[in-house]
C-alpha cells in the first residue's frame, strides 16, 4: 500500500515555507484497522503530511536535485487531537535551514482552526546514484514521477 498524504500545494514561498492539504476519506484503506469503531488518521500519518510537506519544500527550492528526501529526525512530535474521515488537515511548514544535503523544519497540522499535530524535523537529501553510478536511471525516474506529481498538486499539469 502506498500512501500520498498531501492533495494539494495551497500556498508557497520557495525556501520560506509551504501550505498544503490533505482530506480524510472514509474509504482509506488503513481507517478498517485503525480503531474501527472510531476511525481516525494514525499519528505516524499525521506527521508523515508534515515530512511530505517539507520534503516538497527541499524538491522545489533544489529544483528537484535529489531523488531521495527522507526524513532524519522527528523531534518535539506533539499530538493535541484526532482527524476523523470528511475532516481536512492543513499543514503549514516553516523553513530554518536548507543546506546541500540536510534540511530542518518546524511545522504544524490544524483543523476547523484547531491544532492536531506539530513537529521539528530534519531531512536528508541525496541520489542513489552518489554511492552506486548504476543507480542513476532510477534516480531520474524517480525525479520525473516526483514532478508529475508536483504539477498535480500544483494544479499545473
Amino acid at each position: 500500500m502506498k500512501f500520498i498524504l498531501i492533495d494539494k500545494v495551497i500556498s508557497l514561498e520557495s525556501g520560506k515555507s509551504i501550505k498544503t492539504v490533505k482530506n480524510v476519506s472514509l474509504s482509506e484503506e488503513y481507517l478498517a484497522d485503525h480503531f474501527p469503531a472510531f476511525p481516525v488518521l494514525p499519528g505516524v500519518l499525521l506527521l508523515e503530511g508534515l515530512i511530505e510537506s517539507a520534503a516538497w519544500l527541499v524538491r522545489e527550492k533544489e529544483n528537484f536535485a535529489h531523488s531521495m528526501v527522507l526524513l532524519e529526525q522527528a523531534r518535539n512530535v506533539k499530538y493535541k487531537s484526532f482527524l476523523a474521515p470528511g475532516e481536512q488537515i492543513e499543514y503549514t511548514i516553516e523553513v530554518k535551514t536548507i543546506e546541500e544535503n540536510v534540511s530542518s523544519f518546524k511545522g504544524f497540522g490544524e483543523s476547523n482552526g484547531e491544532r492536531i499535530v506539530e513537529a521539528r524535523l530534519g531531512l536528508r537529501h541525496f541520489n542513489l546514484a552518489d554511492e552506486k553510478s548504476s543507480m542513476a536511471m532510477i534516480d531520474s525516474e524517480v525525479v520525473d514521477e516526483m514532478k508529475k506529481r508536483w504539477r498535480l498538486l500544483r494544479n499545473k499539469t
